[in-house]
């Protein structure tokens, strides 16, 4: 349970660049840690070399999460290979194994190989669409719609929710926030998806007006050009 939130055994996040979903599966992991649950994050994306799960690898570890990441991820080889460490997630227990899924449909390639093992596992995982109504390429319906065709098929998963985390980073303003969730549900409503979410830092979701769940985050992928000396 997350802020009032039941998520089950495995959780998939997917979306486009800028989407946030690496955020989530952050702040995900370290919550499920928090709460002595036995974690995993397995670190999917194949295609974004930058805001990737790996990066925080040694952060994760010492909170006792099991990271799991493509074969030479953060180095300079252009095609990382999935580990077959990667398979035991679903034969290993666990009580929350969190999937960090790269970016469109071309990174939920690297989802569909395990398809044959969440077919197993179809009642205990959930699929969720992480979505930036900032980011260009998810500021319309017609775009997220799109996306959530591509990525489900390719993914051979499906999408089962929606995450609204619309925000501009330090400039987000609540209106931006209601407004994406706005976006989110028209889309949830053309899917039939019933679940929905609004992710976001919790001094903005506390001045917004909204329907659906939040999930309260901490900001951990902030880039040094953004740090203030």
């Amino acid at each position: 349970m997350r802020n009032g939130i039941a998520l089950p055994r495995f959780v998939v996040l997917t979306g486009n660049y800028g989407s946030g979903k690496t955020e989530l599966a952050l702040n995900l992991a370290m919550a499920s840690a928090a709460e002595g649950l036995r974690t995993t994050l397995v670190d999917l994306d194949i295609v974004n070399p930058y805001f990737r799960s790996a990066e925080k690898a040694p952060e994760l570890e010492k909170a006792g999460i099991r990271v799991l990441m493509p074969t030479f991820a953060l180095t300079t080889v252009d095609i990382p290979a999935l580990p077959p460490e990667i398979q035991s997630v679903f034969e290993v227990p666990a009580d929350r194994v969190i999937f960090d899924v790269g970016g469109d449909d071309t990174g939920a390639a690297a989802l569909g190989r395990y398809a044959p093992s969440f077919r197993k596992h179809r009642a205990e995982t959930l699929s969720y669409l992480v979505i930036n109504c900032m980011r260009p390429l998810t500021e319309t319906e017609e775009d997220i719609l799109d996306l959530a065709g591509r990525i489900g098929a390719r993914g051979r998963l499906g999408v089962d929710g929606l995450i609204n985390n619309t925000n501009l980073a330090d400039r987000t303003e609540p209106e931006m926030v209601e407004q994406g969730e706005r976006l989110v549900l028209q889309c949830a409503k053309k899917m039939g998806v019933s679940s929905v979410i609004t992710a976001g830092e919790r001094q903005i979701l506390e001045k917004c007006r909204l329907e659906t769940p939040i999930l309260a985050i901490e900001r951990r992928m902030i880039p040094e050009w953004m740090i203030e000396n």
